[in-house]
């Protein structure tokens, strides 16, 4: 690469398939379809720990890891994450174990030789009221969602993190930001997941009980942009591939959709027949929430899983894995 702020084509990571890669936080929604990926594109030497067997808050444990494996690429996936509720209910832990986290992972990977990391963010480091649609220079202008600050704070650090080890050591180590994202291993949850996996229980809940209706907070009006965890799986390998830059990459799915939108086309997918309801009484949040993935379009790089077969995808995964 040119210098450490340049932006440059990489391209050397697929062609390593026995090269050594540790997948952090690879039970996740985001890591586990990282594994998928790298496993179906053919690589065989992927490095994997659950919590119980290293506790990545722990330096010394994430020292004496990277000390005896050597891994030559990283893909932090590994992150405390939740709702609003978990985020307001434990902010201290919100905070201190995603730096704990980033803080060891990042710098243990520099010292021990690592040639490539890999950091994967989240789309509320922006600012609340930033500009759409949100482009990556949006990044510390303005005040964060006060909801989920802690968490948000915590990813920023790590997207800098990585900059000022490629500022001051010439390190290859970068960072992504996916939008709203769904599809195999989601959280379910029935109080504590996010708007899609919370419509596909809701509606399969209501079909399976023959209820004659469903009941959605809001409107139905705001915008919001969804994409396929196996698109940013395969935009992660993208990336890793063909890019070495400073800046952060917005990972996206460039198409909004109404939330009412949404709710409609989860009832088709799921085969509910009864009717949906909007309590217009309640909050309908942020109107739009779209980011700006123009940045990596131009390296060549559009996801290609639309809304509705990601849809059937995951009610299929759903139906197989989550007991009710």
């Amino acid at each position: 690469m040119g210098g450490p702020d340049k932006e440059t084509l990489t391209g050397s990571f697929t062609a390593e398939k026995n090269a050594k890669i540790f997948v952090a936080g690879h039970r996740g929604l985001v890591g586990s379809a990282v594994v998928r990926k790298l496993l179906q594109i053919g690589f065989t030497n992927i490095v994997l720990r659950t919590h119980q067997e290293l506790d990545l808050t722990r330096q010394s444990d994430v020292e004496a890891f990277f000390a005896q494996e050597k891994p030559q690429f990283v893909i932090l996936s590994a992150a405390k994450v939740g709702g609003i509720h978990a985020n307001n209910t434990y902010p201290a832990d919100f905070i201190s174990i995603n730096l704990q986290i980033q803080t060891n992972v990042i710098d243990a990977a520099y010292r021990n030789g690592v040639k490539k990391l890999l950091f994967l963010g989240s789309s509320c480091i922006y600012p609340k009221f930033a500009p759409q649609p949100i482009t990556e220079d949006a990044l510390l202008t303005g005040p964060l969602e006060p909801t989920n600050e802690w968490y948000a704070v915590a990813k920023i650090a790590g997207i800098k993190m990585c900059q000022a080890y490629r500022l001051q050591y010439g390190w290859d180590a970068i960072s992504a930001m996916p939008t709203n994202l769904y599809g195999p291993n989601d959280n379910f949850h029935p109080e504590n997941s996010h708007v899609l996996p919370a419509l596909i229980r809701r509606f399969h809940e209501a079909k399976v009980s023959g209820a004659k209706e469903v009941v959605v907070w809001g409107t139905g009006s705001p915008l919001r942009e969804f994409l396929h965890v196996d698109d940013l799986a395969d935009a992660v390998v993208f990336l890793m591939e063909k890019y070495s830059g400073l800046s952060h990459v917005n990972v996206g799915s460039r198409k909004e959709v109404t939330i009412k939108e949404l709710a409609e086309l989860v009832k088709e997918v799921v085969g509910f027949e009864g009717d949906l309801v909007w309590d217009s009484t309640k909050p309908d949040g942020t109107p739009r929430k779209l980011m700006d993935s123009s940045k990596l379009a131009e390296l060549g790089w559009v996801p290609k899983i639309s809304l509705r077969d990601g849809l059937v995808d995951t009610y299929k995964w759903y139906l197989e894995n989550v007991k009710l």
